[in-house]
């Protein structure tokens, strides 16, 4: 007999022997100094050792695969979003009772529970005076900029109109008959909420640390004399449940994918603006 294959490691010889005799190759193991040998016949050996290298490249163990970033990537679209925004309340101005698109706009409760519900997203667009604009001009476009570094600017820009949407609907729902709010920082709180259920879906430990975070942040930048606190906490819920809804989804990498996404984004205030502006000039 001949031998055909060695090894040191006993197991591995004993499951080649076995693998030969399921191919009906008749062969033995030996114990040969530190090492172990599987023998054939002459006239099997080249049988046998087909038999065994396919064997070895279908076990052998294949690389992991390279993994794939989480995150997008690098975008300029919270800087587009703050442009958007600074263009629009320059148009509108100001609140003054001398401002029509500002009274079309606004996220006026009773208004948007009968029925008016574009106002949830003009109102992200809207700011009561220049220091109110610039304030969540600077936290705003950090935000968006964030969200859209980790899923995109399409994806980013419809998480964050969602957030602040579903936020000020909520708020509409809740607080009192008469409720007026405007600006931008239902969205921006949404953004946060976004980023945290990202993060809760993603660790496989201590969830609760970017939950923690969140609630800290919200507590910290939320809660000024003149902030929203009801529109700020259910932006950023809203934005928990969009991010934690999202965060399995495989990312979009395609970047004209992203921004036809970013586009239809833009589209949807748009529309929602020329909804309010038809509607008051028909009232």
């Amino acid at each position: 007999m001949e031998i055909v294959a060695s090894t040191p490691d006993e197991r591995l010889a004993r499951d080649w022997s076995l693998v030969l005799i399921a191919a009906g190759i008749a062969c033995r193991v030996d114990r040969r100094g530190d090492g172990w040998d599987v023998l054939v016949d002459a006239r099997d050996t080249g049988p046998a050792a087909t038999t065994l290298a396919d064997y070895d490249r279908e076990t052998t163990a294949k690389p992991p695969p390279a993994p794939v970033a989480a995150e997008y990537g690098r975008t300029w679209a919270g800087v587009a979003m703050g442009l958007v925004v600074v263009f629009i309340s320059g148009l509108a101005g100001p609140r003054t009772p001398s401002s029509a698109l500002f009274r079309a706009g606004e996220a006026h409760a009773d208004a948007i529970l009968a029925g008016e519900v574009w106002r949830t997203v003009t109102a992200l667009t809207l700011h009561a005076d220049p220091p109110h604009l610039l304030a969540n001009l600077a936290t705003g476009t950090l935000a968006a900029t964030a969200v859209c570094w980790a899923v995109g600017p399409g994806v980013g820009a419809w998480l964050l109109l969602a957030a602040g949407a579903a936020g000020n609907w909520a708020t509409a729902a809740f607080a009192s008959p008469g409720h007026r709010a405007v600006g931008a920082s239902t969205a921006i709180f949404g953004g946060l909420g976004v980023l945290v259920g990202l993060e809760i879906v993603r660790r496989s430990r201590r969830a609760w640390v970017p939950l923690a975070a969140g609630l800290a942040l919200l507590g910290f930048l939320g809660t000024g004399e003149r902030a929203d606190l009801l529109a700020h906490l259910f932006g950023f819920v809203a934005g928990i449940l969009g991010g934690s809804a999202l965060a399995a989804a495989p990312l979009l990498r395609s970047r004209p994918g992203q921004w036809l996404l970013a586009l239809a984004a833009l589209g949807a205030v748009g529309g929602c603006w020329l909804l309010a502006i038809q509607h008051a000039a028909a009232t």
